[in-house]
């Protein structure tokens, strides 16, 4: 799926082990519904997995890197050319949505996850 060339690698700026970063301008409410950005994104592992906050999620160099509390992983690479991102390895594509107003929906084969988003242009 190809996105918008807004989004941009922007989006996914949010994720990672740092807090992020808020304008001085920026209202209370937004940073109330802003997500939670703490290293862990919402998963569902497996075709009938529920969802839970329980996996982590890493970012180094172009590279996002998701751990399931199970100890698998998958691994996604962030593209800068407006795509967002791709699988990194393995035979299962992955395909992102735009999931709410700060966030993504990542689906690679059975196993889905959401994770916090800054998206250009919203």
């Amino acid at each position: 799926m190809r996105l918008p060339a807004w989004i941009g690698v922007a989006m996914l700026a949010g994720c990672g082990d740092q807090p992020a970063q808020r304008s001085h301008g920026e209202s209370r409410a937004a940073r109330e519904q802003a997500p939670e950005d703490d290293g862990m994104a919402e998963c569902a592992i497996g075709a009938s997995g529920a969802w839970a906050r329980d996996c982590t999620v890493e970012v180094v160099g172009d590279m996002l890197i998701v751990r399931h509390a199970d100890g698998g992983f998958r691994r996604f690479r962030l593209l800068r050319d407006g795509r967002g991102l791709e699988a990194a390895d393995g035979a299962e594509p992955a395909r992102l949505t735009i999931s709410g107003d700060r966030q993504i929906e990542i689906v690679a084969g059975p196993d889905r996850y959401r994770l916090p988003a800054r998206i250009a242009g919203r």
